[in-house]
This record gives structure tokens, C-alpha cells and sequence, in this order.
């Protein structure tokens, strides 16, 4: 059986994860964290606590969907106890990413925006559509999500951006966030993002493709978190035997289809 460590298990995804969990073959989970200022809930397996120093050991797999900075110290802690990560926050700054870059090199770590295996077919079916289509169209990405969504844009239209920006060769600072005023004509290598808030979207994300005359929408809507959890589930098992090292889904997806 392979042991998790829950940290953020009160929150959304957190939630989502436990529930996944009951039943899962090879699975257990060992422990719920969340911070001191958060009631833990009663009933479900794995013990709560707030302190995930006094629970994570050699041989665990942490999984986190807190904050940066829970983010941040929680891949300095797999480092030290030699535990494997796996991380969903998102709204990283510098220092968290760094943070995690430097844990894999001790201890391997699954770090994705996104854990639906939907999002990642949209990212191979954008970098499709980018190769079939003129350089000369515009890419503008729409993301919906919930109101209580702390950070904007997602994570995950971030990636996508990255993903088009990467493919069209555009500088780093190629991506605009929203639209107001008199912005003049809109500069080629540009990539517009545009987030709403709102009510209780799980996660929408839309890529349009606009030419003359014709556009082109890729879209992919989660309904509900569980899609989510399925892609954590695959990545604690790739984790938990991977060596050192930074992964990503596709690694994950990759190694689940050998």
C-alpha cells in the first residue's frame, strides 16, 4: 500500500482526493493536514492534524492543494524525509517554483497545474491546430471558474498560453490579461487572456483560434473535481517508484501508456 499524505485536505480539491481514495486498490490514506485556523471535520480514514512535519516519513507520497507557500514547504519537507510530491497549488512565485525544482532533485515530484487528462488532450490538440493553421492567427484564451478561485488567471490557461507562445516563437512578455480602454490595434504576437469569476464553475477553459474570415474554438469544461482527483490517483502511482526528478502529466500519462 502506498501511504498519503493529505495536505490542504479540507479544501476543494482536498476533498475531492479523499473521496477518490476510498476503495482505490494499492491506496491509503495516512493523514489529513490542513491549517490550525481551519475546523477539522470529523469521520473519513486518515487521522487530521496541522503540523505535516510530525506525520510525513521515508516511503509516503505527499499530496498538496494548499498555498504557494504550503506548497513551497512542503517539497522542502519530501526533501528532508525523503517522501515523493505531488503538487497542485497554483498562483506560484518564483521562490516557490524554485523550491520545488530544487526538492526534485532529491526526491521525485509530480507538479502540475491541472490533473484533468482532458486539459491535457486540449494542450496536444491546441499544439495540433497551432501547426495546421497560418502563423498569422490570433490566440486568445477564455477561462472561467468559480468565485472563491483565489488566483486569476488559472494555471492552467497560463499553461496553455505558454504552450501557443512556446509554438509561435513569442517573447516572454507576449501574454496580455484582459483588454480596456483604447489599446490600438491588437500586436500579432500576442496572447490574450481573459478570466471570469463567478458563481460555481469547476473549470472552463476555451482557445480560439481566429483568421480571416474563420476561427477555430478548442474547449474542454470540468463538471465536477473528481476528474481531477482520477489524474492525482495516476500520479501518486508514478510517483511513488519514479526516481528524482521534476515530472509532469504527460510523464504520468506517458508512463501509464507503456
Amino acid at each position: 500500500m502506498i501511504p498519503i499524505v493529505l495536505i490542504g485536505a479540507a479544501g476543494r480539491m482536498g476533498r475531492a482526493v479523499a473521496e477518490a481514495l476510498v476503495g482505490a486498490d494499492n491506496l491509503c490514506l495516512k493523514a489529513r493536514i490542513e491549517r490550525p485556523e481551519t475546523p477539522a471535520p470529523g469521520g473519513g480514514v486518515g487521522a487530521w492534524g496541522h503540523d505535516p512535519s510530525a506525520v510525513v516519513a521515508r516511503g509516503d507520497v505527499v499530496v498538496e492543494f494548499s498555498s504557494p507557500a504550503g506548497a513551497g514547504a512542503a517539497a522542502q519537507l519530501c526533501a528532508e524525509r525523503g517522501a515523493a510530491l505531488v503538487s497542485g497549488t497554483t498562483g506560484l512565485g518564483t521562490a516557490e517554483e524554485e523550491a520545488l525544482r530544487a526538492a526534485a532533485r532529491r526526491v521525485a515530484i509530480v507538479r502540475a497545474a491541472n490533473f484533468s487528462l482532458g486539459v491535457l488532450a486540449l494542450r496536444r490538440a491546441l499544439a495540433s491546430a497551432l501547426a495546421a493553421v497560418p502563423g498569422s492567427w490570433d490566440v486568445e484564451i477564455v477561462e472561467r471558474h468559480h468565485r472563491h478561485k483565489q488566483d486569476a488567471p488559472s494555471g492552467t490557461a497560463l499553461q496553455l498560453a505558454q504552450d501557443a507562445a512556446s509554438r509561435r516563437g513569442y517573447p516572454a512578455d507576449a501574454l496580455r490579461l484582459g483588454r480596456s480602454g483604447r489599446v490600438g490595434p491588437r500586436p500579432e504576437a500576442e496572447i490574450g487572456i481573459h478570466s471570469l469569476r463567478g458563481g460555481t464553475w469547476v473549470g472552463d477553459h476555451a482557445v480560439v483560434l481566429a483568421g480571416r474570415g474563420e476561427w477555430l474554438e478548442l474547449r474542454h469544461v470540468a463538471e465536477d473535481r473528481g476528474a481531477f482527483a482520477q489524474g492525482v490517483l495516476a500520479a501518486v502511482g508514478f510517483v511513488a517508484t519514479a526516481a528524482p526528478g521534476f515530472y509532469t502529466l504527460e510523464d504520468v500519462a506517458g508512463a501509464a501508456a507503456q
